[in-house]
């Protein structure tokens, strides 16, 4: 299954619109894809609670994984939207 690290970009971390914007991308995969710090259980990528509930905070890392067909390039894309500053962006 591949796998991705990213370094939360976003000021106020994984939280309120960075989290939505990352789950409506992980949506969009159509694949399975799970979120979580480096060690510990991952979290369903989709879920917008699940995502939330990780505190993942500016500069922290966090492992992505997918499964299925077009796994490398979802995750690609995943990882650059997770590097950005997303609540910066308009």
């Amino acid at each position: 299954m591949p796998q991705r690290t990213a370094t939360i970009g976003s000021s106020v971390g994984l939280h309120a619109r960075p989290a939505a914007l990352f789950v409506e991308a992980a949506q969009g995969t159509g694949l399975d894809v799970e979120i979580g710090r480096p060690g510990e259980d991952p979290v369903d990528a989709t879920s917008i609670l699940g995502v939330m509930a990780l505190g993942a905070k500016h500069g922290e890392e966090v492992v992505l994984t997918a499964e299925g067909d077009g796994a490398d390039a979802a995750l690609a894309g995943l990882v650059d939207l997770l590097n950005r500053d997303l609540d910066a962006e308009e």
